[in-house]
């Protein structure tokens, strides 16, 4: 079936547009130039973008500057795209000219047009409301853009705060369950001092906490916004006290202290604040990272590794060996983090490559951002159900490697000294031998009182000294 289309005009001349389309010339211009990563915009960011088209409207209109008969139907056609209509309209890669005018021209478009067919007019026609002149009024690509960047990366906040807080929930509960379970401790992968379940996952728990707290920081740097800026951040052709107004309905919508930036210009040059975020990020996927790893080992066997903790199994190991199961949720949480550490030194070489009064890296930057914000999300929240929920210590492994741990022999310092203690510790790796059986040979201990001193430590992390 032959595409039907209409033939538009701009500063450049005429060009077609796809009959149905909802956008218009500029926006099918950028789709023929921009045929690059086949990947369409972020939904959050489309949202957060007609959100500013609307507060936009409501700011100009209560200026006088916008008629309320068309800032009507642009505020209608802002709440269609802001309750999920028209997604499929946002059609500009996410690889763009710089700054983001291209997508800024899309909003514009299919704005102007659902507000013109609504007030009884046509498509491609721009009467009464024109793109430019009453959906872009008093802004611009410099300000709307890095505007959306930061809203956008604000709605998807909660759910990647919920996301850590989940996982941090299921760590923190194994550790409460297994306060008392003694395993051996291990530094630089050897035999260390004996520990328990609850404390080591205690610890990820705290960790992760400790990183939403970073994210969550970041959070009041976000919303201070550069709205109002319009072109370099001069404020022209802005109404009376629109950056304020606009900044306050954008407020109301998103439900977050959103306020005008103090210095608009400042918040086209920098992007400093979405950075620190990154860098938030960032320390969540290397802490994730680590974690993972720590499962995986403690996971390893059945036979031949740790084995000290069993992950349910969601799907068959191998194509040819049977019966194996891998620990896949966390392998894939890794990998899921490499790449958002890939993102982050995208973002971060960015953020830099900014000039004067404009960062012109945006469109690609905010990808970035929000590719590792979802993904980093999506990965965590399916780790959690998958794995984490459902995952079984095994005791008697945990007492098994605890009891044959040569690092045992530690906890005689206290009573034979640091030179004794390694001798018998080098015996019991020499011999294979239990620290336990042969402390009891000595008669330093008996077999019981070595395995009280072993929950002592383990448990208290207190050793009373042998008077």
């Amino acid at each position: 079936m032959n595409k039907k289309f209409r033939t538009e005009k701009d500063s450049l001349g005429e060009f077609p547009v796809p009959q149905e389309a909802w956008y218009g010339v500029q926006t099918a211009r950028a789709v023929e130039n921009f045929p690059i990563s086949g990947r369409g915009p972020d939904a959050d960011f489309v949202i957060a973008h007609a959100r500013i088209k609307r507060a936009a409207a409501a700011a100009n209109q209560a200026a006088g500057w916008l008629k309320p008969d068309l800032a009507a139907a642009i505020i209608q056609a802002a709440d269609a795209i802001i309750a999920g209509k028209h997604h499929e309209q946002f059609v500009v890669d996410r690889f763009q000219a710089g700054a983001g005018t291209s997508h800024n021209m899309n909003t514009n478009e299919v704005i102007a047009n659902l507000a013109n067919v609504a007030l009884g007019g046509k498509k491609g026609e721009y009467r009464p409301v024109h793109p430019n002149d009453h959906v872009n009024m008093g802004q611009s690509t410099n300000d709307t853009i890095p505007t959306a960047i930061r809203l956008a990366a604000l709605a998807k906040l909660p759910r990647l705060l919920a996301a850590v807080a989940a996982m941090a929930g299921e760590y923190a509960a194994i550790a409460a369950r297994e306060v008392g379970t003694i395993k051996s401790g291990r530094t630089h992968l050897q035999d260390a001092v004996p520990t328990t379940i609850g404390r080591e996952f205690a610890a990820y728990a705290w960790t992760l906490r400790r990183c939403a707290d970073r994210i969550e920081a970041v959070r009041p740097l976000l919303c201070e916004i550069g709205l109002g800026g319009s072109a370099a951040g001069t404020g022209l052709n802005t109404a009376p006290g629109y950056a304020q107004r606009a900044a306050a309905e954008l407020a109301r919508l998103t439900g977050e202290p959103i306020r005008a930036a103090s210095d608009p210009a400042a918040q086209m040059q920098s992007m400093h604040d979405v950075q620190q975020l990154a860098n938030a990020v960032r320390a969540l996927a290397l802490e994730l990272t680590r974690i993972s790893n720590d499962m995986r080992l403690l996971a390893s066997g059945p036979r031949t590794g740790f084995g000290e903790i069993e992950l349910p199994a969601v799907q068959p190991g191998s194509s040819i060996m049977p019966g194996k199961v891998n620990p896949v949720m966390f392998e894939m949480l890794n990998q899921v983090c490499y790449q958002v550490l890939g993102q982050d030194a995208a973002i971060a070489l960015m953020t830099q490559a900014g000039q004067l009064e404009l960062n012109v890296m945006m469109p690609a930057l905010g990808s970035a951002l929000f590719d590792a914000m979802d993904w980093l999300t999506n990965a965590t929240v399916a780790a959690t159900q998958k794995n984490l929920k459902g995952l079984k210590i095994n005791r008697e492994r945990c007492r098994e490697l605890a009891h044959t741990s040569v690092g045992l022999a530690t906890l005689l310092n206290t009573s034979i000294g640091y030179a004794a203690a390694t001798e018998i510790a080098q015996e019991a790796e020499r011999s294979g031998r239990p620290v336990r059986d042969i402390v009891a040979e000595k008669g330093l201990l008996s077999a019981a009182e070595f395995d009280r001193l072993v929950a002592q430590a383990a448990i208290e992390g207190n050793i009373k000294k042998n008077p």
